[in-house]
């Protein structure tokens, strides 16, 4: 039962880079969720927990691989974030 478990958090780790690429390029928060990548690392923990206490075993690191992904995309999220605020027009930059 384990390959299948491991072939589907694969298939999830296997799609993160492209996001984080993505959210490194892009510098910008367009189109991504802060409550969607929290909900995504939550997940994570509470697999890597589950196999922790019950069937602790090689695809264990698959979950935390995925946890780590999302986890860099969430601090690009931030970064992202950070920039748009510095690079938002002020007040006084409206007013002239």
């Amino acid at each position: 039962m384990g390959i299948f478990e491991f072939l589907m958090l694969f298939c999830f780790c296997f799609s993160w880079p492209f996001a984080i690429l993505k959210s490194y390029r892009s510098r910008s928060t367009k189109g991504k969720s802060l409550l969607f990548m929290l909900l995504i690392i939550a997940g994570y923990a509470f697999g890597i927990i589950h196999k922790v206490l019950n069937n602790f075993n090689w695809v264990t690191w698959a979950y935390a691989a995925g946890m780590a992904l999302v986890t860099i995309d969430l601090a690009l999220y931030w970064r992202n974030w950070r920039i748009e605020r510095s690079s938002a027009p002020t007040e006084k930059d409206t007013m002239k």
